[in-house]
């Protein structure tokens, strides 16, 4: 499936102050962060430029050659029935405690 087909799904957040959106398509689609104070011939050049360019961007994982997606994506194996639960921390007794720290703070 290429980029060029569909566009990818994104939240647009908010940016900072000196940043804007930008679309390379229609209907708000294909966005893009440029810079607020370009005029307007920079950004209609810019926006050319990266219209003409597009499928250089890489805008899914899957899109970029040469790196497999397993290795950008984080997975944690967890048994299917397995329900996470919180621990308390563990008290030391108090005999050892001061011997604990004691080694501790040596080190």
């Amino acid at each position: 499936q290429s980029s060029d087909d569909e566009p990818p799904e994104v939240e647009l957040k908010e940016l900072p102050p000196h940043l804007e959106y930008a679309f390379l398509g229609d209907n708000e689609k294909w966005p893009v962060i440029i810079a607020k104070d370009l005029n307007v011939n920079e950004k209609t050049a810019l926006i050319n430029v990266l219209k003409s360019r597009k499928k250089a961007i890489a805008w899914k994982l899957t899109d970029i050659r040469g790196i497999d997606p397993e290795f950008c994506t984080h997975k944690i194996l967890l048994e299917e029935d397995y329900s996470p639960k919180v621990r308390s921390q563990r008290r030391v007794n108090l005999k050892i405690h001061d011997v604990i720290k004691k080694e501790v703070e040596k080190q």
